[in-house]
This record gives C-alpha cells, structure tokens and sequence, in this order.
C-alpha cells in the first residue's frame, strides 16, 4: 500500500513539474529593442529564368509589405519592440532573393487549380552597439497555397497577404524564441 501511495504521489510530481519543454525568451532581460532596416530586393527579374518557370515572378512594393508586417508581427508579439535606429538594441536586416508561385493541382481542362506561394529571403541579426552580427540565415522561406477555384477560392493579392504574415511570424519566432 505504500508503495502505491509513493508511486501516486512520484507520478503527481512528475505531472505537475511538466516535461521540460519551454520557448522561453532568448532575449529576456539582454535586448528590449529591435530596428527592423526596410527590405532590400535582389530579385533580377531581367535574368535567365529557371527550368520550371518561363519568366521570373515579382510584385512591387513587397519588400514594403514584409517590412511593414514584420513590425506588426514584434509589436503583436511585445518580447523585443521596434524603435528607431539610435536606440534600438538590435538590428535586423533582410533581403529578398526569390518569389515563387508554382502551380501544384490543375482541372482536367489543364487549368491551374491550386498554387503554392514562397517568399525567400536572407536575414540576419545585429547587435547594434558592438556592431556584432548574432546569427544569419539564408534561404528562410514564408509560404502559402491558394486556390483559384472551387468553394476555397483565394486571390493571389490574399494569398501573398497569408504569405507575407506566415514569413513575419517565422522570423519573430526566430528572433525571440530560443530552441
């Protein structure tokens, strides 16, 4: 019987302690702060296109909208806030190097029925003070697919919308979060 009653209570100690997982801040206490430099794009939309695709893809003033949601995304998110340059603890730097929209399902008359959307970018990450770069990461994807028919039908302007949000909350996540 006191076996049972020591099990029982090991067991409740266990369950109440958890598993040990966490996304504990990797920011908490050291930065507070965030710039968020305006998107560059590097798409050279001039050159030779890939295998799959017949031209290259770009929509103007992406590098604005992905700029504009990442604030909104660090702001939601309340563990880094951005300010100016001057006061800003870190830096974050990002580049657009690709929008991709692929077709995935088409209709028997060989029409696009569902595409997939990438944005790619390079990003890094900067101590402002000591001009330090914290990490770098080429080739981060944000994505989405979208339907052009059916009772789930989207539109490209929505979609590169969820596209655009998903990359915001990826590198929010990446900043912040320490795994």
């Amino acid at each position: 019987m006191k076996r049972i009653a020591f099990f029982c209570i090991g067991a409740a100690i266990l369950l109440m302690t958890g598993c040990g997982y966490t996304t504990r801040s990797m920011v908490s206490g050291k930065y507070r702060t965030i710039y968020i430099t305006p998107f560059v794009s590097t798409i050279d939309i001039t050159g030779q296109a890939d295998t799959g695709t017949s031209y290259r893809v770009y929509r103007p003033g992406l590098e604005s909208d992905m700029t504009r949601s990442l604030t909104n995304k660090f702001l939601l998110d309340g563990n880094i806030k951005p300010s100016s340059q001057e006061s800003a603890d870190l830096v974050f730097k990002g580049e657009l190097i690709e929008f991709r929209r692929d077709a995935l399902r088409y209709t028997n008359s060989d029409e696009v029925e569902e595409y997939r959307l990438n944005i790619v970018v390079n990003i890094s990450l900067w101590e402002r003070t000591e001009n330090k770069m914290l990490w770098e990461e080429k080739g981060f994807v944000g994505d989405t697919t979208y339907f052009t028919q059916g009772p789930t039908v989207k539109s490209e302007a929505a979609a590169i919308a969820d596209a655009i949000s998903d990359l915001s909350l990826r590198i929010v996540a990446r900043v912040v979060e320490e795994w």
